[in-house]
């Protein structure tokens, strides 16, 4: 593929940015046309209610839209996501198919990896996933002193962590199982915390490592391993406790968990991408097995919305090309997630991964060095709390920061009769009208007249009560937090990335960024105990493991 820059569909839009659409303004926009919501907002029918996206508080035109869609249409978008869905290993970097979509193919269409369906298994793992869950919540499953489990800690890191947390945290409303706790830092504190809550007997702790090697799981694992025998003595009963999400039969039996309780998942899984897999039974155990059907079923949904539909009313196409043409164009270098919903609180946390791990690349496919920018800081917090945090800056300060607002019309908690959940609505509407439309110099200063006071301390305070608006924003309005209409969002963010991904020419479903700091970190932790001072890496580092060896 041809280099972003120097494609026609790219130029074109670059030359419409330079003639006038850089300076576009959103109440102008507005004022020009009066269908602008309308026509630039979309709406998703699902099952539990219609999802609507608001795009029309972005900084374009009718030229720039068609611009931005003849972009994506240039870099072939259309025949890489049918490329990805049919199993095609366009993850070439580790020779892979990528078909997280495969594990929430509820329609039951054959996916093909290297001419096998790969439909049966997926499905045969759902199934032990269902009656390992029905199991454990019902009490059937009962730990070594014969107690019932109320506890169960998922034991991962990076995607078999980030996931199955933040959809737990989403779902808590709907918990029907044992509480759920999560272990991922290989610093103890995370795990000696989690262990204070929790008593042997009644805990079950899931083991999340594809390989069964990864340092930081495996020494969790190990350790919650030897919390457990203090207490149960007996090494047999480690397999009343433990399970794994793994493929390594040999390593699994050696810990002392029973090859029955290995669930299975694929090299064309990446990790962030696997909460719908085996990584999700953290989830499953939570929320029971038939609203995890239900969190793949929302997925399926979107899956079938970013296949099937044309790219100019595809949602997720969409997201990803309004964020094109900031990045691209705008020269901006992060997007906020802000959800107003404290269940989401997870969700920018966990499409920092998404995304950062995804398009935070600087080679392109073909193995050149991008002469252009890529994938965004991803960062946020639930509204109203980000309100009094970080909010100043996206109104006032000098960079401008592309945001997401994602709300529901209906809380699952309607304290004092809806009260809360009217101010929190209220403050997403008026956050998104405020960035579009600020405050003018006239404005502020007839506020100040109106509060009495004298025209020398208006002089003075005006300028800082100017707000220049024209900031930009999509509304993302859910009809409540399900476990579908959050599957269908997660997906929509996946395909985003997907989207963007391929606009700039790299591939998303590597992460050679996360191996370099893990191998010279085995070689740096002998030398933590080794005898003498270091003097075998750079100045900075020798100092520093110098001054930790002399201070411990």
């Amino acid at each position: 593929m041809e280099s972003l820059k120097t494609d026609q569909a790219f130029q074109n839009l670059q030359a419409l940015f330079d003639n006038g659409a850089e300076k576009l303004k959103l109440t102008e926009l507005f004022a020009a046309d009066p269908q602008r919501f309308e026509k630039l907002s979309k709406h998703l029918k699902t099952p539990d209610g219609t999802i609507l996206f608001d795009f029309s508080k972005n900084l374009v035109d009718e030229k720039v839209l068609a611009g931005l869609f003849a972009l994506a249409k240039s870099r072939k978008v259309e025949q890489f996501r049918d490329a990805m869905f049919n199993g095609e290993r366009i993850n070439f970097t580790e020779n892979r198919a990528v078909l997280h979509v495969a594990l929430r193919n509820r329609s039951g269409r054959p996916i093909l990896v290297d001419g096998e369906d790969v439909t049966p298994k997926v499905n045969a793992v759902l199934a032990h996933i269902k009656d390992f869950t029905e199991k454990v919540i019902s009490g059937a499953w009962k730990g070594y002193t014969g107690a019932k489990i109320t506890d169960v800690v998922n034991i991962g890191i990076g995607g078999s962590d980030l996931g199955p947390l933040m959809v737990s945290e989403a779902l808590k409303a709907y918990q029907v199982g044992p509480q759920v706790h999560f272990v991922s830092n290989i610093d103890g504190t995370h795990i000696a915390e989690v262990l204070k809550r929790v008593k042997p007997e009644t805990t079950l702790f899931i083991i999340a490592s594809k390989t069964f090697t990864t340092q930081e799981t495996i020494t969790n694992a190990e350790s919650a391993k030897a919390w457990f025998l203090a207490a149960a003595k007996e090494p047999t009963a480690v397999a009343k406790h433990f399970v794994a999400l793994s493929t390594n039969g040999p390593k699994c039996r050696e810990f002392g968990i029973d090859e029955a309780n290995m669930f299975e998942f694929w090299d064309w899984v990446g990790g962030r991408y696997s909460l719908w897999s085996a990584i999700g039974l953290s989830i499953a155990v939570h929320i029971g097995y038939n609203n995890f059907e239900k969190l793949l079923d929302g997925a399926h949904f979107m899956d079938t919305h970013f296949l099937e539909t044309p790219l100019e009313a595809n949602i997720p196409v969409w997201l990803a090309l309004l964020g094109v043409w900031y990045i691209n164009f705008h020269g901006t270098e992060t997007h906020a997630l802000l959800p107003y919903d404290q269940y989401l609180h997870r969700f920018a946390a966990y499409f920092q991964q998404g995304d950062m791990e995804s398009n935070g690349k600087y080679i392109t496919r073909d193995g050149s060095r991008v002469d252009y920018a890529t994938g965004p800081i991803v960062w946020g917090e639930p509204g109203t709390n980000g309100q009094h945090a970080f909010y100043q800056l996206i109104h006032q300060g000098t960079r401008l920061i592309p945001a997401d607002f994602i709300a529901p019309v209906k809380t699952l908690n309607p304290i004092r009769e809806g009260l809360h959940h009217t101010i929190l609505l209220a403050n997403f509407l008026a956050q998104t009208e405020a960035l579009m439309k600020g405050k003018s110099s006239a404005e502020a200063e007839a506020e100040l007249k109106a509060s009495g006071l004298p025209a020398d301390k208006i002089a003075q305070i005006l300028p800082h009560k100017v707000f220049e608006g024209n900031r930009p924003t999509n509304s993302i309005v859910l009809p409540k937090v399900t476990p579908f209409t959050l599957g269908a969002l997660i997906a929509a963010y996946e395909h985003k990335i997907f989207v963007q991904g391929i606009i700039w020419n790299i591939n998303s479903y590597d992460q050679w960024g996360v191996e370099l700091g893990k191998q010279l970190a085995k070689v740096i932790q002998p030398e933590l105990t080794a005898a003498g001072p270091v003097t075998t890496h750079d100045a900075s580092t020798n100092g520093l493991i110098n001054f930790i060896k002399s201070n411990q």
